[in-house]
């Protein structure tokens, strides 16, 4: 029970990193690779902030602007300087690395061992412990720590806030102009709205939920290290590709919705791999592979009907003609 409540935190707190690669891969169709560096800068924002004392809430808040910092950049290296989506994206992301080095002056910057540091998961696990009534606590029958179980409530709630005003944002005049520039650019222009900074904005918001996340996982596990966010856009990219084929609409509501529940699946399902034996070694080949099947599967699905279709039309044809 322990590893499956970890896998639902664990899914719930990227399920905001899916939330900012949906903004930029599905509402401007932008690959943004800055998403490797920008939940370390999170990580490494929130960990320096809380070992020199600060309260969670705000480095976790600080995490998030330095994440729509990133964003921007790679914004305006795109938009003001011409450079590639991709190219800029790499650009940004790699730069974020030594900054990451210099914000934690270390690459690995350890919580649990720093005196009187109070993270978001200490909270939580004191909210547990009102509920369970001490260090453990009665789930569905099962005996669970207080510290999961207050980890998973303060997860979800998050979530849950942050789908709201992202729900509630995106169908404001701002909003939804960021969302017409990635449908339909030139009908944008022609009604006096800058692409550019819709663009800008896109991103920033997005790197913002991604750093935030970051934050969070930081908090979650106890420290950040400069490696952690290695692969994560691809992880985005999954969660993003399961909820749409879990929805099977692209409608707002529920590209969000699908969006959290394709996160939280796909760690269950990487969580299930790796208790029955896969070696961790292989956790990115394996993931890699998934995401390439989420991609190629929906594309073969139709034409193996119908090629299917019109041989059972031959095969009637056949047998008409024999008769």
């Amino acid at each position: 029970m322990t590893l499956l409540l970890s896998a639902w935190t664990i899914g719930l707190i990227l399920s905001l990193l899916a939330l900012g690669v949906y903004i930029s891969y599905r509402v401007f169709a932008f690959p943004d690779i800055t998403a490797d560096g920008s939940i370390t800068f999170g990580a490494a924002v929130a960990a320096s902030m809380i070992t020199h004392g600060a309260h969670p809430i705000a480095a976790s808040g600080l995490a998030f602007l330095a994440g729509c910092a990133a964003g921007v950049c790679t914004g305006v290296l795109h938009t003001r300087f011409k450079i590639n989506q991709l190219l800029s994206g790499i650009l940004v992301m790699t730069a974020l690395y030594s900054v990451n080095l210099h914000v934690m002056g270390q690459s690995n910057l350890p919580l649990l061992n720093t005196v009187n540091a109070r993270t978001l998961t200490t909270y939580a696990e004191a909210l547990g412990r009102r509920i369970g009534g001490g260090d453990t606590a009665s789930l569905i029958g099962w005996t669970v720590s207080a510290r999961d179980l207050g980890s998973l409530i303060l997860a979800a709630a998050i979530v849950f806030l942050v789908a709201l005003v992202a729900f509630v944002f995106f169908r404001t005049h701002l909003g939804s102009a960021m969302r017409a520039s990635g449908d339909n650019a030139q009908m944008i222009r022609a009604m006096g709205v800058s692409v550019e900074n819709m663009i800008i904005l896109g991103l920033a918001i997005s790197n913002g939920l991604i750093a935030f996340s970051g934050a969070l996982l930081a908090q979650y596990q106890g420290f950040a290290d400069v490696q952690m966010g290695i692969g994560m856009v691809v992880w985005g990219l999954a969660s993003v590709i399961i909820g749409r084929a879990l929805v099977g609409s692209d409608s707002l509501g529920n590209a969000l919705t699908g969006t959290i529940m394709g996160s939280v699946l796909f760690r269950l399902i990487i969580a299930l791999a790796l208790r029955w034996g896969l070696n961790p070694n292989d956790l990115k080949l394996v993931t890699a592979v998934f995401v390439f099947a989420a991609l190629v599967l929906p594309q073969l699905l139709p034409r193996l009907r119908v090629a299917r279709a019109l041989h059972r039309k031959a095969d009637v044809r056949k047998h008409a003609a024999a008769a």
